[in-house]
């Protein structure tokens, strides 16, 4: 066993290394399994792939012995500008003009296996990216959020932005799941169903730099920026069901994640809520897969991501300098301390799925998004500019033979401009904005015994 469990460390920060990207969702992924992705996020009612464990579990009943291996090349592009509402620029303020963040390019891998037990029940494995954020500016961004060195305020420099600033956050997770066939129901029509349960182990990675400023308004100011990575480690779990109607021509499918409660970010405890403190949201999402014809599939999904329960992310930062310093509840790391005011977000997704011959399937989808914040949040989000809402993809399946398959998915995610201010920049005013292409490369095999 502690062979196993060091295997697993291993794997699970192989994988992390690779996986530190802005995803589509808020900082979530909007999808998970190739196929999914190529109807840009649903299919909780179509399962295709052995990742979809990550979306509902139950339908892992439906896709017998296989594994599935994915990678997909992530490249966001990032930028954010501050508009000059002041001369001279105060402090604090954020440097006048407009900065593109580097690192357009990410490999994001993701692998499953599934494992009949019978022919009711089977067991599965699952490693994916759970989501992520990543910026690294060439400037400065907060520099004049500090008093001169030198002066009463600053008088050794410590408080000073000397490189520029970025944030790097990854998370991975394995997923175990159990899913078993139960009887229909006939007195709701439903012919077939099954359930499933996925105990859910995550790990996720942080480190930030060129936040000296915020020290200052820290409840442990050592404990703020330039601690390099850190990890931390937690878990929850995700259940799902999945019924048929109408002869199989209708699925249904619901599902929910519990909110992955992690441990602390014990480096970084000075500048999340709550001392470093930095949990994944719970999910819950619904879908519908209706087969219009026997060569046309219809899928819809609703999905609701809740943020707003993670203090990190969900504190607002529309607060003054002053009411920081007056209360150290408020001050970074404290229990209400200061966050990006993210709330909860809606996603709506459709996509069609057709079978143009024996060996090709071809998809597209469409989705849209709520965004994560308002606008009195924007300028202190050009560390996390996560504004895209709308996502535009295309996939497709090609059959090499009886038992093995390799797919592909593209995805556009529309660029999206936030505009607006910060309290504590004056208000200055400003915008954050995105923009991604993600391309996703599969290979899936059924194997016998």
């Amino acid at each position: 066993m502690p062979a196993i469990n060091h295997l697993l460390a291993g794997g699970l920060a192989l994988c992390l290394a690779a996986t530190a990207a802005d995803a589509t969702n808020g900082y979530m992924s909007h999808a998970y399994g190739t196929a999914s992705k190529g109807m840009a996020g649903a299919g909780t009612a179509l399962p295709q792939d052995t990742l979809s464990a990550f979306s509902n579990p139950a339908g892992l009943t439906r896709l017998g012995r296989r594994y599935d291996v994915e990678l997909e090349l992530f490249s966001p592009r990032r930028q954010y500008k501050a508009n000059d509402d002041f001369a001279p620029p105060p402090v604090p303020s954020v440097p006048p003009g407009r900065e593109k963040s580097d690192n357009d390019y990410f490999l994001i891998p993701g692998f499953g296996i599934n494992l009949p037990i019978d022919d009711k029940s089977t067991i599965a494995f699952a490693l994916a990216g759970q989501g992520g954020m990543n910026t690294e500016y060439d400037t400065a961004t907060f520099a004049n959020f500090a008093a001169p060195p030198g002066s009463p305020q600053n008088p050794d420099g410590e408080f000073t932005a000397t490189e520029p600033t970025g944030v790097d956050l990854a998370q991975m997770a394995l997923a175990v799941t159990y899913a078993r066939e139960l009887g229909p129901f006939a007195g709701l029509g439903i012919t077939r169903q099954s359930v499933g349960i996925t105990p859910i182990v995550a790990i996720q990675r942080f480190k930030a730099r060129g936040l000296q400023p915020f020290k200052a308004l820290s409840v442990s100011p050592d404990n703020v920026t330039n601690n390099g990575y850190d990890y931390s480690w937690g878990g929850g779990v995700r259940v799902g069901w999945l019924g048929s109607l109408m002869h199989e021509q209708l699925n249904l499918g619901i599902s929910w994640q519990s909110r992955l409660r992690m441990s602390d970010f014990e480096d970084y405890e000075g500048l999340f809520a709550e001392g470093g403190n930095f949990d994944i949201p719970a999910i819950f999402n619904v879908g519908l897969a209706f087969l219009v014809t026997p060569q046309l599939t219809l899928v819809a999904d609703y999905k609701r991501i809740f943020f707003d329960d993670i203090d990190s992310l969900s504190n607002t930062n529309d607060i003054t300098f002053g009411q920081i310093v007056s209360d150290p509840d408020k001050r970074l790391g404290g229990d209400k301390g200061l966050g990006f005011g993210w709330q909860d977000i809606n996603v709506y997704s459709i996509g069609l799925q057709y079978q143009a011959s024996e060996k090709l399937t071809l998809r597209a989808g469409y989705s849209d998004a709520d965004e994560p914040w308002k606008d009195v949040n924007t300028l202190f989000n050009v560390l996390a500019p996560a504004t895209v809402e709308k996502h535009a993809s295309l996939g497709a399946t090609y059959k090499l033979g009886k038992q093995s398959r390799i797919n592909f998915a593209y995805t556009h995610a529309f660029r999206n401009t936030i505009e607006g201010t910060s309290t504590l920049t004056g208000p200055q005013t400003g915008y954050v904005r995105m923009r991604q292409n993600m391309l996703q490369i599969g290979y899936s095999r059924d194997f016998g015994l």
